[in-house]
């Protein structure tokens, strides 16, 4: 196992052999994970990322949109580990909006209830963002993906998931509304507000 923390090192760790993601999680449960840190499994590699403020502030302003669009009630989680199809993929998105009705097995959300993720983008696993976890989402059939790249301004959205690709892929600038009235969340998001860094 390969565990990266993101603006500091590679830290060489035996490899899981068998190990399920819960049994990964757990060992990492027990691990001193310093605070403000998310921890997730990406094609079986742990990776430690520090949480910004600007990286809170643009997960709050998704929040918000949601929460207006759906009331307060919308079942929306962030930072909440669920596993998705792919070898070892316990992703902890930045928030995932999931459907009215969905309900944990063995204490777990299930992929097929997520109907939107958010991912902003960190510098040292932009990768995966952009990689492994856009893979995964589309093999789950997430109907709406969206990329938030604080550096760059700018977000990419993902949608019509198909036989395991998304058919569309749209950069917008922020300051542009990002129009999601043809999919399934059926709402214009803006990113008016959404800070740089």
């Amino acid at each position: 196992m390969t565990i990266s923390l993101e603006r500091t090192e590679w830290i060489e760790m035996a490899e899981p052999g068998e190990l399920t993601l819960d049994q990964l999680f757990d060992r990492l449960e027990r691990m001193p994970v310093p605070e403000g840190y998310k921890v997730e499994i990406v094609e079986g590699t742990v990776f430690m990322t520090p949480q910004r403020d600007v990286h809170w502030q643009t997960i709050r302003r998704i929040l918000w949109a949601l929460e207006d669009h759906f009331g307060r009630d919308v079942e929306v989680v962030s930072d909440v580990r669920i596993d998705f199809p792919g070898k070892s993929n316990g992703f902890c998105p930045d928030i995932a909006k999931l459907s009215d009705g969905a309900e944990k097995t063995n204490g777990c959300w299930r992929y097929q209830d997520v109907e939107f993720v958010a991912e902003v983008i960190s510098r040292g696993t932009a990768m995966n963002d952009y990689g492994p976890k856009e893979t995964a989402y589309a093999i789950a059939d997430i109907p709406v993906y969206l990329i938030a790249d604080p550096y760059l301004g700018r977000c990419r959205v993902f949608t019509h998931p198909q036989d395991g690709e998304y058919k569309r892929d749209l950069t917008l600038a922020y300051g542009e509304p990002i129009d999601l009235t043809d999919t399934i969340l059926g709402m214009t998001l803006s990113t008016e507000d959404f800070p740089r860094d």
